[in-house]
């Protein structure tokens, strides 16, 4: 099996816990918070992937480092991604456990290209906007381009919606010169 087929399997049980805690998004952030820290500190991550280390000591550390700091199942869930040796597929288990939050609490995510700058209200009712019209809460990733002359172009997935000046502009040459 691929790492991200086994990274979602884990992170779907792991929703499913953290459903059961009724706290979807809190499991989120301290799955997330681990990952940054495999991810960042080389000493965690070259004592996780050891195999001069055994299961035992290893769990033994993640229980005194995040015993009484995490939820119990959760623990139990880090400790069986050790038991199972795939602690190092816990960074990609945090990117697929926000991917199916997100499907799971109706959020999608938009690539919106802007010509200039936008203050933090602007963002906010092209985030509105886009929630009306996708029918589910959009999170805008904001980005400059002054190609597009004005307006915007929003990315949906593999959705583009190209309201840029610039296309306009286009359509309008094309169209005169086709007379």
């Amino acid at each position: 099996m691929r790492d991200t087929t086994i990274a979602r399997n884990y992170a779907e049980a792991l929703l499913e816990l953290a459903r059961r805690a009724d706290d979807p998004a809190g499991w989120g952030k301290l799955m997330r918070d681990v990952a940054n820290g495999v991810q960042s500190d080389l000493t965690l991550r070259h004592f996780l992937e050891s195999p001069k280390v055994s299961e035992i000591q290893k769990n033994e550390v993640l229980f005194q480092a995040l015993g009484d700091r995490v939820p119990r199942h959760f623990l139990r869930f880090l400790q069986t991604l050790v038991r199972k040796r795939r602690q190092m597929l816990i960074p990609e288990m945090s990117v697929e456990y926000d991917k199916l939050l997100d499907i799971h609490e109706g959020r999608v995510h938009a690539n919106v290209t802007v010509a200039r700058e936008t203050s933090e209200a602007d963002e906010a009712t092209i985030a509105e906007h886009l929630s009306r019209v996708v029918g589910k809460t959009v999170v805008p990733h904001m980005s400059v381009n002054p190609a597009i002359l004005g307006g915007v172009v929003v990315k949906i997935g593999d959705t583009v919606m190209d309201g840029s000046v610039r296309r306009k502009l286009g359509r309008l040459r094309s169209q005169i010169l086709a007379r």
